[in-house]
C-alpha cells in the first residue's frame, strides 16, 4: 500500500491464495483495481468494503451539513463524505484540516478510521465517532494550559532540536459526550493522527469531562482499592480524579503535541545534520540518523510498538510537567509549598504505579505479547521507576504470597524519580524524532518485557483481578413529527447497558447480516 502511495487506515487484507490477497477498502462505492505484482505475490484492491453501512454513514452526513453551524462545519461533513463514498483517505485528511479550523464550536465531534491500538501492525484505524457538547467553563482552563504551553515546552528534558520551531496552538475543550460509538471509550484524544497535519498545521484536544467523572472521580466506598497501601487508601480514593484530570490535559496537549520527526533530505534535516548534534548518553557520539524516509510516517516506520510507545512517551510527560508549579496551578491547585510535593503530585504518581501494576492483566505470557497500548506504556514507567532504585518504589508481596502492596516514597519523587523519568523520556523523543526504529524498539521491548519476579505478580494481579468497569451511554433521538430531542438515560447495570443498546440498535440489521454472510467462512478460518 505505502508502495502505491494509500494508507492502510481504512482498510482490511485478506488472503485468498497460496501467493495472492484482496486489500478491501472501506467504501460506499464499488470498484476493483487490476491485479498487481508485489514482492512475488499477487494483490488485488477492491473498494465497497461495509459498502452498505458507508452508505448510511454518508447519507446522513449529508443531511448534517444542511445544518451545519458554518461553513467550515460544512466542508468538513461534506470532505468525511466524500472519504467515505470513495475510499479517499485524503478527503478525510482535508476534512480533518477542516475540523481543526473549527475553533470552539458549541457542539464538537469527530469521526472515521482513527485509532490504530487494536490492529496487530499497528496501521489500520478502528472505526469510530462521536458526538458531544462542550463544557465551556472547563474549557476555559484548558486554554490557560495552552497559552503557557510554549513556555512548559521548554522544560521537558529535550533540546530544543527535537521541538518543533513553532507551536501549533491547538483548540483544547472538555467535552461532555452524548455519544461514542467504539470498542472503547478514551478520556482525552488528541487529534488527527496524521502526522503531515500534526507537524505543520495543528490538532486538537479533547478532555472528555463526564467520562472522567464516571471512570475516575472521587469514590466513597469502603471497599479498600487493590493494591493501594492503609495509609494511602483515603487520599488516592479522594484525589484519583483531580490528579487524573491534570495527567490526562498534559498528556493530551504536551504529550502527544509535542516534539519534531526529521525525515530524509529535508532542509530541517540538513541543518540538523550540520550542527553535529552530541548524544547525551553516548559519550563521542554525534547524533546522524537514521531519519524516517520520505513519505514514510510515525505509525509506518515504527509499526506495531507505535502506540503503546507513543503513550508512553505521553505518559511520561504528564507524571513528569505536574511536578510544576504552574501546571498545578493551571488546574485549580494553587497550595502548592516550595519544597514539598503536593498532594495531586504524589496521587498522580501513585495511580501511574498502580496503572502499570494492575497493566499485567493485558499481557499474555504464551505469546510474550501486551494486548492493550496504554497498559503497555503504564507497564514500562513502572519498570523505568523500579529500575531508578533507591527506595523510590518497592512492590512488597505479602508472607502468603497472594497480595502486594504499592510503596512510593513522596520525598524521592522530585529528585530520583524526575531524573529517571527525564533520562528515559529524553530518549523516547530523541530515538522518535531521528526515526531510530532499531534503537527506540530495543529499548522499549526491552523494558516491557515480563522476567520472573513481575510474572509472579501478574499471577497476584489476575487473582484479584477485579470486573472491569462498563460504561451505560444515553440514547438521544429525534421526534420527525414534533421535531422534538429527547434524550434516554439507562440504570448503570449490565441490564442498563443491553437496554441502551435496544434502544440504538434494530433487532435485525438485514445489511449487517449480510455483510457477515458474505464473510463467515473465512473468518471461521482464522
Amino acid at each position: 500500500l505505502e508502495s502505491k502511495g494509500q494508507s492502510p487506515y481504512n482498510t482490511r487484507l485478506f488472503k485468498t491464495g497460496e501467493q495472492s490477497y484482496t486489500v478491501k477498502v472501506a467504501s460506499a462505492e464499488s470498484k476493483t483495481e487490476p491485479v498487481q505484482n508485489f514482492a512475488g505475490s499477487k494483490f488485488c484492491v477492491e473498494y465497497g468494503d461495509h459498502g452498505p453501512l458507508m452508505q448510511r454513514i454518508v447519507d446522513n452526513l449529508q443531511k448534517a451539513a444542511e445544518h451545519a453551524a458554518s461553513d467550515t462545519q460544512k466542508f468538513m461533513l461534506l470532505e468525511y463524505c466524500k472519504s467515505f463514498s470513495t475510499g479517499s483517505i485524503e478527503a478525510h485528511k482535508e476534512g480533518s484540516r477542516h475540523w481543526i479550523r473549527d475553533v470552539g464550536p458549541a457542539v464538537e465531534s469527530y469521526i472515521g478510521f482513527i485509532e490504530s491500538y487494536r490492529d496487530p501492525s499497528g496501521l489500520r484505524g478502528e472505526w469510530e465517532g462521536f458526538v458531544s457538547c462542550v463544557n465551556k467553563e472547563v474549557s476555559a482552563k484548558f486554554q490557560v494550559l495552552v497559552d503557557s504551553a510554549p513556555e512548559l515546552l521548554q522544560l521537558m528534558p529535550w533540546s530544543s532540536d527535537f521541538e518543533k520551531a513553532t507551536f501549533q496552538r491547538p483548540d483544547f475543550t472538555s467535552l461532555e459526550v452524548l455519544a461514542f460509538g467504539s470498542s472503547g471509550v478514551p478520556a482525552g484524544i488528541n487529534i488527527p493522527n496524521y502526522d503531515d497535519i500534526r507537524q505543520n498545521e495543528g490538532f486538537k484536544n479533547v478532555s472528555l469531562g463526564n467520562v472522567l467523572q464516571a471512570s475516575y472521580g472521587g469514590s466513597a466506598s469502603d471497599k479498600p482499592v487493590t493494591f493501594v497501601s492503609d495509609q494511602d487508601q483515603e487520599l488516592f480514593k479522594t484525589l484519583k480524579g483531580p490528579a487524573f484530570e491534570v495527567q490526562v490535559g498534559v498528556h493530551e496537549l504536551l504529550g502527544h503535541g509535542s516534539g519534531r520527526l526529521y525525515h530524509k533530505n529535508s532542509q530541517e534535516t540538513k541543518a540538523f545534520v550540520e550542527k553535529k548534534i552530541a548524544s547525551p548518553w553516548a559519550e563521542g557520539k554525534i547524533l546522524d540518523g537514521p531519519f524516517y524516509d520520505e513519505g514514510s510516517t510515525w505509525d509506518s516506520a515504527f509499526g506495531k510498538i507505535a502506540s503503546p510507545y507513543e503513550e508512553c512517551r505521553a505518559e511520561c510527560c504528564g507524571i513528569y510537567l505536574c511536578l510544576e508549579k504552574q501546571v498545578l496551578e493551571v488546574f485549580g491547585h494553587s497550595d502548592v509549598v516550595e519544597g514539598q510535593v503536593h498532594d495531586i503530585v504524589y496521587t498522580n504518581w501513585l495511580l501511574m504505579v498502580r496503572a502499570g501494576l494492575t497493566g499485567l492483566e493485558f499481557y499474555t505470557p504464551e505469546t510474550g505479547a501486551w494486548r492493550q497500548a496504554h497498559m503497555n506504556a503504564r507497564y514500562v514507567i513502572l519498570r523505568v521507576l523500579l529500575e531508578a532504585g533507591q527506595g523510590l518504589v518497592k512492590l512488597e508481596v505479602n508472607e502468603a504470597n497472594d497480595d502486594v502492596t504499592i510503596q512510593l516514597d513522596r520525598s524521592l519523587i522530585p529528585t530520583v524519580g524526575k531524573t529517571a523519568i527525564g533520562e528515559f523520556l529524553n530518549k523516547l523523543q530523541i530515538f522518535k524524532s531521528l526515526g531510530d526504529v532499531a534503537n527506540g524498539s530495543k529499548m522499549f521491548g526491552d523494558y516491557s518485557k515480563v522476567p520472573e519476579e513481575m510474572a509472579n505478580l501478574r499471577r497476584i494481579v489476575m487473582a484479584r483481578k477485579e470486573p472491569r468497569k462498563l460504561l451505560v451511554q444515553p440514547h438521544m433521538s429525534r421526534n420527525d413529527e414534533t421535531k422534538q430531542c429527547s434524550i434516554v438515560e439507562f440504570e448503570e447495570s449490565p441490564e442498563g447497558m443491553i437496554a441502551s443498546f435496544v434502544s440504538r440498535f434494530p433487532a435485525v440489521d438485514n445489511d449487517l447480516w449480510a455483510l457477515y454472510e458474505a464473510e463467515a467462512d473465512a473468518m471461521k478460518n482464522q
